[in-house]
């Protein structure tokens, strides 16, 4: 869907399923999972830094920023769906965000899939929701 294939543009498109999944799972009333899925994506950007070479003193300020651009990211979501059924503004996020290293992607797409996710992993049972198996729609 044009999601540049970069460490930014594989945070951004993780951030957005994260945020959906998270948001899923409280509004399911499973906040402890909620909270078991953020840690684990924490802990995983963790290593992937490490892995991509940022020395272990420049790892922590990293991190905070990615925390920061995490939370601005789910308060941005929250903010765009609460416009529902226009999805203008979540146009506007996906191409500011998951899409900026593409400036020639068409958004549409991709918040409609976000779109579609959101409704998918509402409708998921809670049980499978925290056992790890969230509906994910189709990529068309």
């Amino acid at each position: 869907m044009g999601a540049p294939d970069t460490p930014e543009g594989r945070f951004e498109l993780l951030s957005a399923h994260i945020i959906l999944l998270t948001e899923a799972l409280a509004n399911a009333g499973a906040t402890a999972a909620a909270q078991e899925v953020f840690d684990l994506f924490l802990s995983d950007l963790d290593g992937a830094l490490r892995e991509m070479a940022v020395g272990d003193l420049a790892v922590p300020g990293r991190m905070k920023r990615l925390g920061r651009a995490y939370f601005g990211r789910a308060l941005a979501y929250r903010a765009a769906f609460t416009a529902f059924p226009d999805e203008g503004p979540l146009q506007a996020l996906a191409a500011r965000t998951v899409l900026a290293g593409a400036p020639q992607s068409d958004p549409a797409p991709l918040a409609c899939y976000l779109a579609a996710c959101r409704e998918s992993l509402a409708r998921t049972p809670t049980a499978l929701l925290i056992a790890g198996a969230p509906s994910w729609p189709n990529l068309e």
